[in-house]
């Protein structure tokens, strides 16, 4: 039997520690078996926790989600979706592009471009000047101090709003001036006084404009952009016109349909990630044998039958008329957002779980022959999906209610953990007192047998010598 001492904290707060067992049993490891037995009601509370906490974070995902979704859809509602505009095209947009600006008249133009706008120009040799220097260029003045480079006097040029021309500093000391602005300026363009710059001879350039055609009419523009040779059109003169005219088609006002298309694409792929999502946690199944807290949230919402019915919801959306339309007219499926035809016998996975496709080719067939029903429809349809999905998602929906619920669950369940944790506290330490007095007790009771005997030997062996 071991005969080892004990040690026991003292201390009002400190733990009892039972460093040698007198009874030869693993004290320490007996209490401890007792408390991981104990233990087990608050280890299954925490694992309820942790998965009403998994649970809530998907919710939360999901509602942004939602959320998000719902706010898309409600710009199909916006007017400006529908605004009516006019397309304009190019047959050579390298050489000259154009933009429908206001009341175009529509048909085709022919342009011709026989000079481009430029800018007049100098070059000057520069010296830096042995003192302070005063410099003009176009009456404003520039002060050089001394030992000053050309980069910097075109650093000074450059950011100064007064300034009619920009700087450029080109083979070290060539400073390069140039108007602001393009367009003819006849001989007198860009003086300049101060003895810092010499002009190189033959450099000076006049500042050009545009020349051009439109149907055979003669037009200048100081600007290569040029907003009076076609009523309502900006053209954007960008080369000369070497090889024949360029064809500027105006089409009738009508709506955007490429405002449309955008509009429609942007909604399918929110609304299919959000699906993707529902769905990837609709088919992830919980973990067998979870270990870690994380683990325990995996599949939480597995088989949900509120989010089946949600996605149910919204795939019949994208099909079911709506109250009064035409039946050519009623549905986002007669203007292409399906979610996709079967292939053969069987349907896709993205058609299984209810993914939206475009079809732009009808689309622009629906926007161009009945825009006024295309917008009627959308509006009926957005509100209606609005709605359903305002009513999970939004404040008060069932989604909120549902994240409320695993809150107040969540924090249920950890009050209960605490307080178990503290009657454990206690009840370890209870154990601890209790083996450390049976420790105590064996080891005195061992210490006066080993009296008794040694007292017994000693009598046995006086009588002896007697």
């Amino acid at each position: 039997m071991s005969t080892s001492g004990l040690s026991l904290g003292s201390g009002a707060g400190s733990p009892i520690s039972i460093t040698g067992l007198a009874s030869g049993l693993d004290t320490s490891a007996i209490i401890a078996a007792l408390m991981a037995v104990e233990r087990e009601p608050v280890v299954h509370l925490s694992d309820q926790q942790a998965k009403l906490q998994g649970e809530q974070q998907h919710l939360q995902s999901i509602q942004t989600a939602l959320q998000q979704l719902a706010l898309m859809t409600s710009e199909f509602g916006l007017p400006s979706t529908f605004e009516s505009s006019q397309a304009v095209s190019s047959s050579e947009p390298l050489r000259v592009s154009a933009a429908a600006s206001s009341g175009a008249a529509i048909g085709g133009h022919e342009v011709e471009v026989t000079q481009l706008a430029n800018s007049a120009q100098r070059s000057f040799t520069f010296s830096s000047p042995a003192g302070e220097e005063t410099l003009t260029v176009d009456g404003v003045e520039f002060t050089l101090k001394a030992g000053e480079t050309a980069k910097q006097l075109a650093s000074a040029i450059n950011s100064n709003s007064s300034a009619t021309v920009y700087a450029a500093v080109v083979e070290g000391e060539t400073l390069v001036l140039s108007n602001r602005a393009t367009g003819n300026t006849g001989a007198a363009f860009i003086e300049v006084s101060g003895s810092a710059l010499s002009e190189i001879a033959g450099s000076a350039k006049e500042g050009k404009n545009a020349e051009f055609t439109v149907d055979g009419t003669a037009g200048v523009s100081a600007s290569n952009t040029v907003t009076n040779g076609i009523a309502g059109v900006t053209l954007t003169l960008e080369g000369l016109t070497t090889t024949g005219p360029v064809t500027i088609d105006v089409q009738p006002p009508g709506p955007n349909v490429k405002a449309v298309e955008a509009q429609a694409q942007a909604f399918i792929k929110l609304y299919n990630s959000t699906v993707e999502a529902i769905h990837a946690q609709l088919t992830t199944k919980p973990i067998k044998k979870p270990q870690e807290a994380a683990e325990f949230g995996v599949g939480t919402l597995f088989g949900d039958s509120e989010l089946t019915s949600l996605l149910n919801t919204m795939r019949q959306s994208m099909y079911a008329p709506g109250t009064g339309l035409p039946a050519e007219m009623s549905s986002p499926a007669d203007i292409g957002i399906s979610t996709g035809a079967a292939t053969g016998a069987a349907s896709s996975q993205s058609s299984i779980e209810g993914l939206l496709t475009l079809n732009t080719t009808k689309l622009t067939e629906a926007v161009q022959s009945n825009p006024a029903g295309v917008e009627q429809m959308l509006t009926q349809w957005s509100q209606g999906l609005q709605t359903q999905l305002n009513g999970a998602a939004q404040a008060g929906g069932s989604m909120e209610g549902r994240v409320t619920g695993d809150a107040t669950q969540i924090s249920r369940l950890g009050t209960q953990i605490a307080t178990m944790n503290e009657l454990l506290e206690v009840r370890e330490k209870t154990l601890q007192e209790t083996y450390a007095q049976l420790e105590r007790a064996i080891s005195q009771n061992t210490a006066q047998g080993q009296s008794l005997s040694s007292q017994s030997e000693a009598l046995f062996r006086d009588d002896r010598q007697q």
